[in-house]
């Protein structure tokens, strides 16, 4: 029992550290690629699609856990993902962003398939909810965390001194972690299933890149968008991710009712339809000349001469274009009405998790496309056709989910419970 608890102390530990961690660079990145070294839309596509390839390597990092051992090899890539933060700091030109990006990318991947399965593979089908709930909980602190970090030392740091004091702790203590990790939470000679692609899984494999496809036309140029035109602080974004995280953890767990009372098919539906008007907002609602006006100006908020976040400007389409962004995000929650159809459609329980892996695979595919050929629209055509595009992926999942057919009703839907990966 006592080693139970020190191996769930550690898994707790590393994953807020994980967290924190790519929290804090996700909050800051765009504003630092914009503001500090002047990239455009076509360059940010390049970062965040080649951020994407160690996504692509899962069964690598299921080797590497099966080699190392689950709490080992996520303890190892929070190493790897600190020092990948803290080598974004020194960093001026293209080549030196992707490579830092790159370094921090495949620890943070990495992470999640040891992590996931070492949590799973300490604790019973009954505990795993609770234990879930709780590792979730302790992220939304993480997360908070991150956030004060960014209000309390940005304005007085800067960007490359927080990059490398972030990177640094969590490179750290990731150090002080490692000697915990090392113990066996599988038993001897277990193997990992081999995933076996399906005809009747494509519905799945198909809506999961769309899926991805979607999520990072939002994630990069949505950002974008707010950065660059609207000029939008970091501490505000840093905000703005806070709210997407707790709002998400919320709504969340509402979803996973939704699903399991109205089914899989109403609920996507109703996503879709969500996610095209909200794309078609950001594509058109900058060019309504009506709502450029007036300007607001709100003021620094700060202790004394220690400021929190600096003072800005508001107009009306940027306060509905940061709404549609939190609600974007949560809308990312209904991803588990699609876990839940594949669940029901299984030919069994050994088919689960290697197909899930290969649909991620597929969600990465298109996270690894998408930024580029987004980037290069905006870049020739304009913003508003990058966000179009978006509206089309979201009416082509719409008419594909329409075709949804499960054999058997299950009630509720077990695969909701799995850790949750963060979109990144």
């Amino acid at each position: 029992m006592r080693r139970l608890r020190t191996a769930l102390l550690v898994v707790a530990l590393s994953n807020m550290l994980w967290t924190l961690g790519f929290r804090l660079w996700e909050a800051v990145f765009t504003n630092f690629a914009v503001q500090e070294l002047g990239f455009r839309a076509d360059q940010i596509g390049w970062i965040q699609s080649i951020r994407e390839l160690p996504g692509l390597l899962g069964i690598l990092s299921g080797i590497l856990a099966l080699a190392l051992g689950e709490m080992r090899a996520a303890g190892l890539s929070v190493i790897v993902m600190g020092a990948g933060i803290a080598l974004t700091a020194p960093t001026r030109e293209l080549g030196g962003v992707i490579a830092a990006t790159l370094v921090m990318s495949t620890g943070f991947h990495f992470f999640y398939a040891g992590n996931a399965s070492a949590v799973l593979l300490l604790v019973g089908p009954k505990e795993a909810p609770k234990v879930l709930g709780r590792l979730n909980s302790l992220g939304a602190l993480a997360a908070l965390v991150g956030t004060l970090f960014i209000l309390a030392t940005l304005e007085v740091w800067g960007f490359r001194t927080l990059f490398l004091v972030a990177g640094l702790f969590v490179l750290v203590v990731g150090v002080a972690l490692l000697p915990w990790s090392r113990q066996q939470v599988r038993a001897e000679g277990v193997e990992r299933p081999r995933p076996r692609l399906r005809r009747r899984y494509a519905l799945y494999y198909v809506l999961q890149f769309l899926l991805g496809s979607r999520r990072h036309i939002f994630t990069t140029f949505a950002v974008f968008l707010m950065v660059r035109q609207y000029g939008v602080p970091t501490q505000v974004m840093a905000l703005l991710y806070l709210t997407n995280y707790l709002l998400g953890t919320y709504f969340h767990q509402a979803f996973g009712r939704l699903v399991a009372r109205f089914g899989e098919r109403p609920t996507l539906s109703a996503n879709f339809v969500l996610l095209a008007l909200i794309f078609l907002g950001y594509a058109f609602l900058p060019l309504w000349p009506a709502l450029s006006g007036p300007t607001w100006a709100v003021p620094a908020l700060g202790l004394g001469n220690w400021i929190l976040v600096p003072a800005f400007d508001v107009t009306p389409v940027l306060l509905i274009l940061m709404f549609l962004f939190v609600a974007d995000n949560i809308l990312f929650g209904f991803s588990i009405a699609l876990e839940c159809y594949f669940q029901k459609i299984a030919l069994g329980p050994e088919e689960i998790t290697p197909n899930v892996a290969m649909g991620q695979t597929m969600n990465h595919v298109a996270a690894v496309v998408i930024p580029v050929v987004g980037g290069m629209v905006w870049e020739t055509v304009g913003p508003q056709y990058t966000f179009l595009a978006g509206v089309a992926i979201a009416l082509l999942a719409l008419g594909l989910t329409q075709g949804m057919r499960t054999a058997r009703p299950a009630p509720g839907c077990p695969a909701a419970a799995r850790p949750a990966e963060p979109p990144a």
